[in-house]
């Protein structure tokens, strides 16, 4: 095989990597609404909330984003604390809610706690009122533990549909945030489209639960080299939607 055709499969193989992700925050964009990947929305239509992976900037800024599973790894409040990072969370209370104290502790050192539903369905195809159940129950648990209502939410495995986006916005939701990076177990990054580097305003999705591979804070040092190497650094998302 011709080196481009070896840099071709291994580019493949990162890609397929965080498409077949099990973690909620690393599912396969390329399934969320069924057949074809659009590229997520820019902005909301008819009142409905925008689906973003990337946030249009100037600032040389991107996002780190976790989901469920991140207090798994002891060493990872520290890394929060000690780098200043302004990371988001995106919490499901079945998963989550055992390790609040947890939670409570990584927000206490900079970290924005935000939606990832009740119990983790997959949403695309259920009805509307079950989507609003999972989507405002978790508004309304994170409010009561932490005193917050989240604007921003994280549809479990990538997956939404427009019954999602209706009742994301009768919940209080301003923005469906996805990721249009994420790293592999290694903590290379692949990209779920577009060009294969960093660009300023891209979302990064850290999955927390790999079994195998480097360590959630080991996997985030080495996204944060990557970070810096482009010359950007991580923003705050809530202050960018």
């Amino acid at each position: 095989m011709t080196r481009r055709g070896l840099a071709a499969k291994a580019a493949g193989a990162a890609l397929a990597a965080v498409l077949l992700a099990a973690c909620a925050g690393a599912g396969a964009p390329a399934d969320r609404t069924g057949g074809k990947a659009p590229e997520p929305a820019r902005g909301g239509a008819g009142g409905l909330p925008p689906v973003v992976d990337h946030v249009p900037t100037r600032d040389r800024v991107v996002f780190l984003t976790y989901d469920d599973g991140a207090e798994r790894d002891p060493r990872f409040p520290a890394l929060v604390r000690d780098r200043r990072l302004p990371v988001t969370l995106f919490l499901t209370d079945t998963v989550a809610g055992p390790a609040y104290g947890h939670f409570a502790r990584l927000r206490a050192v900079g970290a924005s706690l935000q939606n990832h539903t009740l119990d983790h369905p997959a949403l695309r195809g259920l009805p509307h009122l079950g989507q609003r159940a999972e989507i405002c129950g978790q508004q309304r648990k994170l409010n009561a533990r932490f005193g917050v209502r989240p604007r921003l939410f994280r549809p479990p495995y990538g997956r939404y549909d427009t019954a999602t986006l209706r009742a994301a916005a009768d919940c209080g939701i301003t923005a469906v945030v996805l990721w249009r990076a994420a790293p592999d177990p290694s903590g290379a990054l692949a990209f779920t489209h577009g060009e294969p580097r960093l660009r300023p305003g891209d979302i990064i999705a850290v999955d927390p639960d790999r079994p195998k591979g480097t360590a959630l804070t080991g996997r985030t040092e080495k996204v944060l080299e990557e970070i810096e190497r482009r010359g950007l650094r991580v923003g705050r998302l809530e202050d960018y939607l």
